[in-house]
């Protein structure tokens, strides 16, 4: 008897999801305006979960943000890209906080990022890592100010909250932040999975919307369905908060068959390298092939995702014939609102297995290397590439390698390789990868070259082509003209584009000196601020080079008079 209650407790305890207790009067929220999100922890993005909440700052640049807690600046983050210009603070409670896309530091900080830009001669210096008594500071400190660098999609603060020691990254709002949220989750649609060849669902093979018919406020229910073998279920959901219209992230989804659980996950916590599995999480497919997000109620073996809480046969429901099972999918928020969907579903005897045939020679082993050649391209898939075996499409059509098609997720990058023997000197030069899968829009790929070969490392599947660069940058002045005095300018901005390989690097000084010019790539905009050095003289050169990913260069010079 007391073997029995041993088990019964300790499958009890494994459908009970247990949450860690975090301090929720430490730390003060970094912004001094209501706080509204545009983005929420765990939210789904592409190839990561969100690892932070993203704080609307009044849709402008420049508020001021705060240290959440007494602490130091353990680590400055300078990128063209990613979290732009970030803070990380250490506190003494085992925690740090990060801030991340400002438009510019606290002016002691300010001060020696400059510093250090200049002595390196680049923007974009990746990581400093100041002394622990370099930079202390007291809760509701002055540290930044809110901006829109980096991939921000516009003004906001990125916050962040991760254990120091492991660097796990936990869900902020679980010390204490409460946005107001009173509105349940909408759940958009539902799809049924058939989980093999035996399997059916409303005797289909193949995954299947199901209708959905909303019987009152947060519940939804499918008409009854029926189905065989073992069947799994996805949904597409998205949850909003007051004040904002932002579709966000949900903290949790539970399914419960029969009134047991048997798959509960949220996002309490994650780490960065957990964070690529997002692929296997949500039905990838579907998701390269109509730009919806479904999350799946059941986990691939492959998936290293540690968000499950509770998982009876990974999600995976077996249904046997004459019997009824009553199906229950729960979607909740932080603040415990919450959607349900319920599905009524009859077992029925499984019909005939249809086996599908493989169409294509190129047959791949995840735990094996593999190379592919066709005409002048060649593909290598590193052992562990892809997830699992399958078989995929590879040919070469008028110069356009076709990589099977983006909708199979990979773990690794692979090489591809064009051979370019054929190509003149000038050519060769010019030559580059570009991904076409919008054959309107070709994009560049890090291209590197060698001999009679260009090559590139990428995760992505689909379609390749080489395209040539012929045109240099072009460099157009914005606020000023050549021979023009510009005493009450507080800036210098130029304009730079490049419509085919795009910019790779440029290079500014003012009368033979490397100044610092901040790019904002998403508009193609250089600034240079005449108060990081004085002028001396009111006659002055400027100067600036441009290069493409090809090499191609433009040059501009102009002369301006500034006081």
């Amino acid at each position: 008897m007391r073997f029995y209650l041993i088990i019964f407790f300790a499958f009890i305890s494994q459908l009970s999801p247990a949450q860690k207790s975090y301090p929720t009067d430490y730390f003060d929220p970094p912004l001094k305006i209501p706080i509204v999100l545009a983005g929420t922890f765990g939210e789904l993005r592409s190839n990561h979960f969100h690892s932070g909440i993203d704080i609307k700052t009044q849709g402008k640049e420049g508020l001021p943000i705060y240290a959440a807690a007494d602490g130091y600046v353990s680590r400055i983050k300078v990128g063209q890209y990613g979290f732009g210009k970030a803070l990380y603070l250490k506190h003494p409670n085992g925690y740090s906080t990060v801030y991340a896309h400002l438009q510019k530091f606290a002016p002691a900080i300010q001060k020696h990022v400059k510093k250090t830009q200049y002595a390196k001669k680049k923007y974009a210096i990746g990581n400093l890592f100041p002394s622990q008594d370099m930079f202390p500071v007291k809760k509701g400190q002055l540290i930044g100010y809110g901006g829109d660098t980096g991939s921000s999609g516009g003004p906001h603060l990125h916050y962040e909250i991760r254990e120091s020691k492991t660097d796990r990254i936990i869900n902020p709002l679980l010390f204490g932040l409460h946005p107001k949220d009173t509105i349940a989750p909408l759940i958009k649609f539902l799809l049924a999975y058939p989980m093999d060849v035996a399997s059916r669902v409303n005797n289909g093979a193949s995954k299947t919307a199901l209708p959905l018919k909303k019987t009152g406020p947060g519940t939804y229910r499918t008409n009854p369905i029926t189905a065989s073998g073992e069947i799994g279920f996805g949904l597409a959901v998205f949850d909003r908060l007051n004040g904002a219209s932002n579709k966000n992230g949900v903290y949790s989804i539970k399914m419960k068959v029969n009134g047991q659980t048997v798959y509960y996950h949220d996002v309490e916590s994650f780490t960065f390298a957990e964070s690529k599995y997002i692929n296997l999480h949500i039905d990838y497919p579907y998701y390269k092939s109509y730009k919806q997000r479904v999350q799946k109620t059941h986990k691939v073996t492959t998936n290293r995702l540690k968000l499950y809480k509770t998982l009876v046969n990974n999600g995976v429901i077996t249904i046997s014939p004459a019997q009824n099972y009553s199906i229950d999918i729960i979607a909740k928020d932080i603040e415990n609102n919450s959607s349900t969907i319920h599905i009524p579903v009859k077992g029925v005897a499984a019909n005939a297995v249809f086996t599908q045939k493989d169409t294509t020679a190129f047959k791949i082993k995840a735990n094996e290397f593999i190379r592919f050649q066709d005409k002048n391209v060649q593909v290598a898939f590193p052992k562990n590439t892809f997830y699992e075996d399958c078989f995929i499409d590879f040919s070469v059509e008028e110069g356009v390698a076709h990589i099977h098609n983006t909708t199979i997720p990979l773990d690794k990058r692979y090489t591809l390789t064009f051979e370019t023997g054929y190509l003149s000197a000038l050519q060769k030069q010019q030559v580059y990868i570009a991904n076409v899968n919008y054959p309107k829009y070709p994009r560049y790929v890090s291209t590197k070259k060698k001999l009679d070969k260009v090559y590139t490392s990428t995760k992505a599947l689909g379609s390749y082509t080489l395209k040539f660069d012929t045109k240099k940058p072009t460099i157009q002045p914005l606020n000023f003209y050549n021979k023009q005095w510009i005493s009450k300018n507080k800036t210098l901005k130029v304009k730079i584009k490049d419509r085919q390989s795009g910019i790779r690097s440029f290079k500014a000084s003012i009368d033979g000196e490397w100044i610092l010019m901040e790019y904002n790539h998403k508009r193609g905009i250089l600034t240079y601020d005449f108060s990081d050095k004085k002028l001396v003289g009111s006659k002055h050169i400027f100067k600036i080079v441009v290069a493409d990913n090809v090499g191609n260069t433009k040059t501009l010079k102009a002369t301006f008079f500034k006081k």
